[in-house]
């Protein structure tokens, strides 16, 4: 499904990515740790297309699609899905029409027909259903006045909406209580399946308590360093960052 080889990106100069190579399949779910500045975040914007990145060498391709060539709408209506660490508020913009103006958008690049306004009001009900969001939520402008938790729900909510076949998880559980946690972590297990995959960055175990990850990696100045099953996660949780940089820079 995803395809990266020797990825490097910089901004303002400056070289965050230093050589990513990975691969991701349908049905899988990875975990991408590492510590603050190693490229976790970078990764996502420059497969979302985030213009401040610069791509300086590499490719990435998703469904046999170059990536680094769509325009990052394109990358969105081609199925890729970013869940923002800090989910920004849209006054003005009702979720309803927000959503609604989404999943057209997608139909219509899919030479599909509009939805109509009873097909996605049921679609509305079955996914606040699935992550829990609360019916008032869905009908204020887009995260104004939410939580940090609701904001997190409800970018899984949109997940939902839009059913992608590779959803990003950029530091979910940033700022969720336990609760909050849970109810977002049961809404991306519930939209796995097996023609869709899954990438989570996190800092922290506790997250993958919920969320299973197939593989994990490891990510150090630039470049994923270690690659291991879900054991990888609970060793760094044990151990910490320090071990893995230890060992890295004596190598």
């Amino acid at each position: 499904m995803l395809t990266i080889k020797n990825l490097h990106a910089s901004i303002n100069g400056k070289e965050i990515l230093r050589g990513i190579d990975l691969t991701v399949n349908a049905g899988e779910v990875h975990a991408i740790m590492g510590p603050n500045g190693s490229g976790k975040s970078t990764l996502s914007a420059v497969l979302t297309g985030n213009p401040l990145f610069t791509v300086t060498q590499g490719e990435v391709f998703f469904n046999g699609k170059n990536l680094l060539e769509m325009k990052p709408e394109d990358r969105s209506r081609e199925g890729i899905f970013l869940s923002f660490q800090y989910p920004v508020e849209i006054p003005g913009v009702s979720m309803a029409n927000f959503m609604r103006t989404a999943i057209n958008a997608h139909r219509a690049y899919k030479g599909l027909e509009p939805i109509s306004a009873s097909d996605f009001l049921k679609l509305m009900r079955e996914k606040k259903e699935l992550v829990e969001l609360d019916s008032k939520l869905a009908s204020r402008s887009v995260n104004e006045g939410f939580s940090g938790g609701e904001k997190k729900r409800n970018e899984i909510f949109q997940m939902a909406m839009l059913e992608p076949k590779l959803s990003i998880l950029d530091e979910t559980d940033s700022g969720l209580d336990i609760d909050a946690l849970r109810i977002v972590a049961e809404g991306v297990n519930k939209l796995k399946r097996d023609d869709n995959a899954c990438v989570v960055i996190t800092h922290y175990q506790r997250l993958l308590d919920y969320i299973k990850p197939d593989i994990v990696h490891v990510l150090y100045k630039g470049k994923i360093v270690r690659t291991a099953g879900a054991e990888l996660a609970l060793e760094l949780e044990e151990r910490g960052y320090e071990w893995i940089k230890q060992q890295v820079d004596e190598e």
